[in-house]
């Protein structure tokens, strides 16, 4: 008994214990640096890291391109205004990287070599040696490169740009001037193929632009196959609704008039990656097309395609969980980001034929890998975040050396230095099939384990992706500052969250929100019933796919005291009809509106609006075409119909991810902990009896 009392003590003093280290404010968590992408040099002598972090002052986000010394990490800035769409790539040699800055800003300033200083209204590829540390800038006129590659050499380079009929244009003006033919082909729904050839001698640069040919679509990453002579390329379109859209073609340079389809399977292929010996493409393949007319739901896969044969061979054998990324090891096979639950762990897997093997690390989540190509480096580089670790990159000479990973970046240092919550996988049951369910409890900082505290519930978009253990200081992982301003944030991974297993995934299909909702409602309720959170103090908010969830169980029940619900769809019709990713959504729902219209009906969160109570704020897009701001109008204008207290906020010029300027993101999650603050706690808001 004295030994009972003594733990109830502890944990009293506990619960109400002075921080020892500064709060974490808004400023600080959304002033993170996150990592877009890393390249090593063939040798590993050098690492390459495209870093975005907000430019406040100028109301924009900053794509830097830095590069790193491994062995020292002494670092060097090439650029600050790095395109984002294109990533950089070595050269054959290493001695060179291509890379393109953004037009929209000021010339960039940074290591611009005098005699090639850009010239108002002209497209240039950056070329930067890390011998000379000197930029070249290759003219391509008036082109816009939407794809680059490297040629054999490092004298050479193959881009894709839109195609532009000046003729052609010319006529459809005076024949249609200002009219748009919705699905007419435009030109600029081809694009075409050239070819830089660049002389360098005694210091006099001299380049040559040959156009190759058309192709019929638009290309969205290109790779040269040296071993066979071809170039292979992936086909994509900005509306995601035909299958046959996505795939991967090879043009045979000896004969450009010979285009080639490798693949056929319903999938976007992305992530084009060469094995050491030239004849094997990989790729990671991601579902948007029921297959044989039966509507399932996958997991991101790994799969490549032997380029002599055109046999496609699929990866990760003995692994249930969704691929994140890859990298082609230098003696052959794959080091794979493979997510489980909550964690995403690097993997090796030598043949497609044999079983993935863990590869044991830190807990938490790998991601942005990348491996050196020369046969005589078995070094890679990663960025890695958990709960308690912000995002940085770091790089190991070897993959068994990950327990000692040397960080080459330490961007977000102040994140330590700041109280953070603390966090931990929970589980519970779904009564209705008794599934069991897992997500993540962000407790306040020196609340650790406490009882009986105010609820935030925050939904991952996707559906298919999930909430991670991880640290990332932005305006959608945001559960670490909710946590630090008072609330037990709690993530579910419902059903359709990948890392679960493709049969976890696909039991969401016919059952978009009912089935999620249900299994949130019920991880709720084992929170309250487990003592853990307060009934009255429950919230609940989220993004996308959140957002939709956030709008469906605010139609289910009265017990939320407060929703913030960003990009969140109420009508399955109209999103299906309007978005950019119609596919999509059908998918989910298992067909499309005439198909089973019932269906359409029981999922609506319109039809059952009537029954709404909680206080909602509301955040869009202006020009986002995922969920069209129609959405979020619509939700507004019901709800204030009703009489429920509701708040819109519309961010103009940002689509769907809000990528354009971070105030925008930051207004977000500032005026969303307003209004938890203000509607979360008494049940006395409520609008109705």
């Amino acid at each position: 008994m004295k030994c009972y009392l003594l733990v109830l003590v502890v944990a009293y003093f506990h619960c109400f214990s002075t921080e020892t280290l500064p709060k974490l404010t808004i400023d600080e968590f959304l002033n993170s640096t996150q990592y877009k992408s890393l390249s090593l040099s063939p040798d590993a002598d050098y690492l390459l890291v495209h870093s975005l972090r907000p430019a406040w002052e100028s109301n924009r986000y900053k794509d830097a391109l830095w590069l790193y010394r491994t062995e020292s990490t002494q670092k060097k800035l090439i650029t600050n205004q790095l395109y984002p769409n294109i990533k950089p790539k070595w050269s054959p040699s290493g001695a060179w990287i291509y890379y393109l800055v953004d037009e929209s800003s000021q010339t960039d300033p940074v290591n611009i070599n005098e005699r090639s200083r850009p010239v108002k209204n002209e497209k240039y590829i950056h070329l930067y040696n890390i011998i000379s540390e000197e930029t070249l800038l290759i003219e391509v006129g008036n082109h816009n490169p939407l794809a680059i590659a490297w040629g054999n050499d490092d004298n050479s380079l193959y881009f894709i740009s839109i195609a532009s009929s000046q003729e052609d244009n010319k006529v459809n003006q005076n024949e249609w001037k200002d009219v748009v033919q919705y699905r007419q082909r435009k030109p600029t729904d081809s694009t075409t193929l050239h070819r830089i050839d660049i002389k360098n001698k005694t210091h006099k640069i001299s380049v040559k632009i040959t156009t190759l040919t058309n192709i019929d679509f638009l290309v969205g990453e290109l790779l040269l196959v040296p071993a066979e002579n071809k170039l292979v390329f992936t086909s994509v379109s900005t509306l995601v609704e035909n299958s046959h859209d996505f795939e991967i073609y090879a043009l045979d340079l000896r004969n450009v008039s010979l285009l080639s389809r490798l693949t056929d399977n319903k999938m976007i292929e992305q992530n084009l990656q060469l094995s050491p010996d030239g004849k094997h493409l990989f790729f990671v393949i991601s579902p948007i097309e029921p297959t044989g007319g039966k509507y399932n739901g996958t997991q991101n896969a790994l799969d490549s395609v032997d380029l002599t044969t055109g046999v496609t061979e699929h990866w990760g054998k003995g692994f249930n969980g969704n691929i994140m990324g890859y990298t082609i090891r230098s003696q052959g096979g794959v080091y794979i980001l493979g997510q489980l639950g909550v964690n995403v762990q690097i993997y090796v897997q030598q043949s497609s034929s044999k079983f993935v093997m863990l590869q044991h690390g830190w807990e938490g989540t790998y991601q942005l890998i990348s491996s050196a190509t020369s046969p005589h480096s078995l070094s890679i580089a990663f960025a890695h975040s958990s709960f308690e670790s912000a995002l940085e990159v770091y790089f190991v000479e070897h993959i068994n050396q990950l327990y000692v990973a040397k960080a080459v970046t330490c961007e977000n240092q102040l994140l330590r230095e700041r109280n953070l919550p603390r966090a931990k996988v929970y589980r519970w049951i779904n009564s209705e099939d008794d599934r069991t369910i897992e997500g993540i409890l962000h407790y306040p900082p020196e609340k650790f384990e406490c009882k009986n505290l105010p609820l935030f519930v925050l939904i991952h978009g996707g559906p298919s992706a999930s909430s991670l253990n991880m640290l990332i200081g932005d305006w959608y992982s945001w559960a670490p500052l909710a946590a630090t301003e008072g609330w037990l944030v709690f993530e579910p991974n419902y059903r359709g969250s990948a890392g679960y297993g493709d049969e976890f995934l696909s039991e969401l299909i016919g059952h978009p929100l009912s089935r999620p909702g249900r299994d949130i409602l019920a991880g709720v309720d084992s929170l309250i019933a487990d003592g853990i959170a307060d009934p009255n103090r429950l919230t609940v908010g989220g993004f996308s796919y959140g957002g939709f969830l956030t709008n469906w169980l605010i139609t289910q029940t009265t017990r939320f005291n407060a929703a913030v619900s960003g990009a969140g769809p109420v009508e399955h019709v109209s999103l299906w009809g309007l978005m950019d990713m119609p596919v999509i959504i059908a998918s989910y729902i298992g067909g499309y509106p005439w198909e089973i219209p019932e269906t359409y009906y029981k999922e609506s969160i319109m039809f059952k609006l009537g029954y709404v109570q909680t206080p909602t704020h509301i955040v869009s897009g202006a020009n986002d075409l995922r969920v069209p701001p129609s959405e979020s109008l619509t939700l507004e204008r019901g709800l204030h119909y009703l009489g429920v207290p509701v708040k819109l906020l519309l961010f103009p010029n940002e689509g769907h991810d809000l990528t354009i300027n971070p105030w925008h993101g930051k207004i977000k999650v500032r005026e969303e902990l307003k209004w938890l603050e203000k509607y979360g706690h008494p049940s006395l808001n409520k609008t109705k009896p």
